[in-house]
């Protein structure tokens, strides 16, 4: 109120107490009156709110929408508090790719001045990307932007993903993408002069519209370099540009020089250094000159690092992940290497590392924030591969055991010519140490019907792992199993029944890998070597050093063209005793293409079983490409050429008659790939221009399988 006993009637305090007393949001009506010299105030309360309910949301659960609303049971129910939750209902199934989604809210009295508030919910379809249009395009088609893009046209084959359903956020993602796509393409002028979002008028589908400036395109000039850091000459930092003279710009290379230069100055005591590279382009020659301004940062150290989100991960398997502890010098770069380390984890959907002032100006407080996501795998699959034929799989894993980050999986896999069950366990920081350890426990028998014999193995293996540096890593494992040959028949090998029987092995192995592939599983760029190495007869029978060194390099030809080099080499020899068939070289099926698995090298001239062989050499060149169809169908063309051959192996002393040859076999061939969402399946036909008299060849190999 306004007015007091004792003031004068005043009409504008008299409307001001009225407005006041509306603005509680306590009262549905309010009225003032005079009778004599009293001032009568009457009011008609809102009611309050017993219950709140949602009827119709099949999609998204009550607690979601319940979280989302402000009114809550036992407040006071208005009906601006209510419009406003509407709104914030349909935000949220907006944000899920709804936008025909209606809320129509239902109001029950109860007595006592009570009401239960139900939101009445028609989901509706999910509002799909009808098409995406971009104007002003001409050095880059539609089809290759818009393969830049997160967002899709929809398409029924892309029922596994939501990248075709209107998600405005994904279109501020989709604007920085193609803004970044063409400054690397050198178009440093580029811009998105807008995006507009256009609904059918069924409201179930949207059109999109990205209209581009692409601007001129550049070439790299000149790059200069000014320090204030002292003893520190200028050209000396010449060694760390990312890029040459007369290459096309690319605006991620800047950014790369940046960071090597903030890398080797760190590693060379200059702790707090700031890169500030400057833009000069010349629009008449279309060059971009760039100036590398490098000076001291502001000294600030990190005060402290706070987690959360973490309701079941703990604190140290977040924490150990950081280049960063409490008292470092505060670095972005280090910064940005921990959040990659942390979300390769797999133990979170989101990861959000924020840099906030400490409790002195050069003390800064590193806040992360996680969203943990599900870590255990129940999985089930099937299959059929040309090598072992029907496959079953059926496995379990839990990436995140009791929050700690250690790995506990069981699998078994049941196919055409084998059965496989292991246990295995991984702890990722051994002793609080960057060292994994684990154990595996394994059961297996194959119908090695190459050879003519069947193959039981029973064991365990323990292992260790540990980084070199962040692409190159070691892994060391000793294992001890129960091995059976068996299962021959009189047509058998004279070479492979000599070894007829059980014994006891003790294996020590060990890999050294490089890494620096874009993608693991389609790799596009990079590189990948493996030095492995085995000894066995610590203990147990087999008595033999074996060592093999295989690699690939990738080549982007152009955007969509790879061109990918593969080889290895490999050698054993037995130590006082013969080499055993287990633990040769065998060659073919998939690798190389054209002939069956064991369809090369050393075999049996009478019982044409294949023996293996104790050195090998693979190489093989491969083009892939796409084959016109939708990006979102995932299927891409191949081209190759194989050329590999295996060789040497004893008769031990069993006098059969071996034919072997170190001659060079070489196939040709073309394939499909379609990454499905039934999981990957392959195909390749391949011909064998060079081989032996006695080699085995296939034409068709295949592969498909799922998990679900």
């Amino acid at each position: 109120m306004r007015l007091n006993p004792g003031d004068i009637f005043d009409p504008e305090r008299l409307d001001a107490s009225l407005k006041n007393i509306f603005s509680t949001g306590l009262f549905a009506d309010v009225a003032l009156s005079r009778e004599g010299n009293v001032l009568v105030v009457s009011v008609v309360e809102n009611p309050i709110i017993s219950q709140i309910a949602f009827e119709g949301n099949d999609r998204i659960d009550d607690e979601t929408l319940g979280n989302e609303v402000q009114l809550r049971s036992r407040l006071v129910f208005t009906r601006t508090k209510v419009q406003q939750d509407v709104q914030r209902v349909l935000d949220i199934y907006r944000r899920s790719g709804r936008f025909a989604a209606t809320v129509e809210p239902k109001v029950i009295q109860l007595p006592q001045n009570r009401v239960n508030l139900v939101f009445e919910i028609d989901e509706g379809p999910l509002t799909t990307i009808k098409a995406i249009n971009i104007v002003g395009n001409n050095a880059f088609s539609d089809s290759d932007l818009e393969d830049e893009l997160a967002s899709s046209e929809y398409s029924f084959w892309n029922f596994l993903t939501t990248t075709d359903t209107y998600d405005p956020d994904r279109l501020a993602f989709d604007r920085d993408l193609l803004r970044r796509f063409y400054r690397n393409e050198g178009y440093a002028d580029f811009t998105v002069l807008s995006v507009v979002a256009e609904l059918t008028e069924d409201r179930e589908e949207f059109i999109i519209t990205f209209t581009v400036d692409e601007g001129e395109r550049y070439k790299f000039g000149t790059a200069e370099f000014i320090a204030s850091l002292r003893d520190l000459e200028p050209e000396s930092l010449r060694r760390f540009v990312a890029y040459s003279e007369d290459d096309w710009f690319n605006a991620s290379l800047v950014e790369e020089t940046s960071v090597r230069i903030i890398d080797a100055l760190g590693n060379r005591g200059f702790a707090f250094v700031e890169v500030d590279p400057q833009v000069d382009k010349d629009e008449e020659n279309r060059i971009v000159n760039l100036t590398f301004e490098v000076n001291e940062g502001p000294k600030v150290f990190v005060e402290r690092i706070d987690i959360e989100g973490n309701f079941r991960t703990l604190d140290e398997v977040v924490r150990r992940e950081f280049r960063l502890v409490e008292g470092d010098a505060f670095n972005v770069t280090k910064l940005r290497r921990s959040r990659s380390r942390i979300q390769n984890l797999g133990f979170f959907s989101a990861v959000d590392l924020q840099d906030e002032p400490g409790s002195q100006p050069d003390r800064a407080v590193v806040k992360v924030t996680v969203e943990e996501q599900s870590t255990g795998n129940l999985s089930f699959g099937i299959g059929i591969s040309s090598a072992v034929g029907p496959i079953g799989n059926i496995g379990i894993q839990e990436r995140n055991l009791l929050g700690r980050g250690q790995d506990l999986r069981a699998n078994l896999r049941v196919a055409g010519s084998e059965t496989q069950a292991r246990i295995g366990f991984t702890e990722p920081y051994f002793l609080d140490r960057d060292v994994s350890a684990g154990f595996d426990l394994f059961r297996m028998s194959q119908d090695r019907d190459e050879s003519s014999f069947d193959l039981e193995r029973i064991g365990g293996s323990v292992r260790f792992g540990y980084s070199l540096s962040e692409k190159l890593r070691h892994v060391v494992r000793h294992t001890v199993e129960y091995q059976n040959i068996g299962g021959m028949s009189l047509g058998t090998s004279a070479v492979i029944r000599d070894e007829q029987g059980s014994e006891v092995r003790s294996i020590s192995g060990s890999e050294l890998s490089y890494d620096t592939l874009d993608n693991r599983f389609d790799p596009r760029s990079g590189m990948v070597v493996k030095l492995r190495n085995e000894l066995g007869g610590l203990g147990g029978n087999s008595r033999f050093v074996k060592g093999e060194l295989t690699g690939g390099y990738y080549i982007p030809v152009t955007r969509d063209w790879t061109l990918a080099l593969r080889g290895g080499v490999g050698a054993m020899t037995g130590i006082a005793d013969d080499t055993s068939i287990v633990d040769r070289f065998f060659l073919g099926g998939s690798d190389p293409r054209g002939f069956k698995f064991g369809g090369l090298g050393p075999r049996d001239a009478a019982g044409n079983d294949s023996l293996g062989g104790e050195r090998y050499y693979k190489g093989s060149a491969e083009m892939s490409f796409p084959l016109g169809l939708p990006e979102d169908l995932a299927i891409r063309g191949r081209l190759f050429t194989d050329v590999a051959s295996v060789w040497e192996v004893d008769d031990r002393g069993t006098g059969a008659k071996i034919e072997d040859s170190s001659a060079p076999r070489v196939t040709v061939g073309g394939g499909i790939s379609w990454n499905s969402p039934f999981g990957p399946v392959i195909v390749d036909l391949g011909f064998a221009v060079v081989d032996q008299s006695y080699d085995e060849t296939e034409v068709l190999s295949f592969s498909f399988g799922t998990q679900f």
